[in-house]
């Protein structure tokens, strides 16, 4: 009798273990009225980046969440251990901008078996089984397109196509290796090949996403073709675009032989307030802080109020010159400028 008392205990406590280990624990952070809330950007230095967890940190307290932001700082393997790190301070949900989308999978595995909500930001991402998570950021393709016309116009503006003495080369500054990257950048080559440009006019420059990065990438370009007189520029954002009008300033050519567009306007805005002569000549602005506050909104619905994440929602854009930015921008990023 004794052994058949000790073997019902035995399997009780194997059964309970074995219970314990495939069921994940939720922590006291996640099941409060406090749930915390955590960003994680790849390259949280840049001003967007900046921009997007401040407004994500002020947005979730001023729900009465917590909130917490990390910078993966374009390491993909980091990327994994801030997740695995907000997942064991009790993290309800996270929003992140993963410094590669391979990552994708590993994180969304990883936030599935914790129990916790997850949302990408910016860059979208593939979950364990294939399906896209849910996303809160821009639509690169249309983003793109607003990018390329602007360009396309301001070029057919300028009257440099019509101009003999002139040749026209195209420095499309491309993270290659980032779908949403290569929506935007495919986008502004489509719009910008429409208004004339041809093909072997227009120069892939592949870049990390990053200023210096675009302008090492930028100059052996510029250097192996010295018969382009005028420069059109693009890229996946602000940086990219920056760095290569760096590499051209470097070259000797002068802002006015420039139309630079931008994606993002924290770079391009600079110059603008500062009365500087640029080759930025136009940009898309984007603001982190609408991304931030509809990311915190979106993990505090879904915690707290059990509302599922929307497969997308996307935030406004606006095209911004020297002349409008002023009137355009918000006084957060307005102030930005001046930094």
């Amino acid at each position: 009798m004794l052994k058949k008392i000790l073997l019902v205990v035995v399997v009780l406590f194997l059964a309970t273990f074995a219970f314990g280990a495939s069921t994940p624990q939720r922590t006291a952070a996640q099941d409060s009225e406090t749930p915390l809330l955590v960003a994680i950007n790849k390259s949280a230095d840049q001003q967007y980046f900046i921009d997007l967890q401040t407004s994500f940190g002020d947005t979730a307290e001023g729900f009465g969440g917590e909130s917490r932001t990390f910078d993966a700082r374009l390491d993909p393997n980091l990327g994994i251990s801030l997740v695995e790190d907000a997942i064991s301070a009790g993290a309800a949900g996270i929003a992140i901008t993963v410094p590669d989308q391979t990552i994708g999978p590993a994180i969304a595995q990883l936030a599935s078996d914790a129990g916790v909500v997850l949302i990408a930001t910016d860059d979208s991402i593939l979950d364990q089984n294939g399906e896209t998570v849910p996303f809160v950021g821009f639509n690169g393709t249309d983003m793109g397109t607003r990018v390329g016309e602007a360009a396309a116009q301001l070029l057919t503006e300028s009257g440099w196509l019509e101009d003999d003495s002139l040749r026209v080369g195209v420095l499309s500054v491309e993270v290659q290796t980032l779908s949403v990257c290569n929506d935007r950048t495919d986008a502004e080559k489509a719009q910008i090949s429409a208004a004339g440009v041809p093909d072997d006019q227009l120069f892939p420059v592949p870049y990390t996403g990053e200023t210096l990065s675009a302008q090492d990438a930028a100059g052996p370009i510029i250097t192996a073709n010295p018969d382009i007189t005028n420069w059109v520029v693009f890229g996946c954002n602000d940086e990219g675009v920056l760095g290569a009008l760096n590499a051209l300033a470097t070259a000797g050519f002068s802002a006015d032989n420039i139309i630079g567009v931008g994606l993002g306007a924290y770079e391009a805005c600079r110059p603008w307030a500062a009365d500087q002569d640029s080759g930025f000549k136009a940009a898309l602005f984007i603001s982190g802080l609408d991304v931030g506050a509809t990311a915190a909104q979106v993990l505090y619905d879904a915690v707290v109020n059990g509302v599922e994440p929307p497969a997308e929602t996307f935030a406004p854009t606006s095209i911004v010159t020297p002349e409008n930015f002023a009137d355009v921008m918000d006084p957060i990023s307005l102030a930005n400028c001046s930094q």
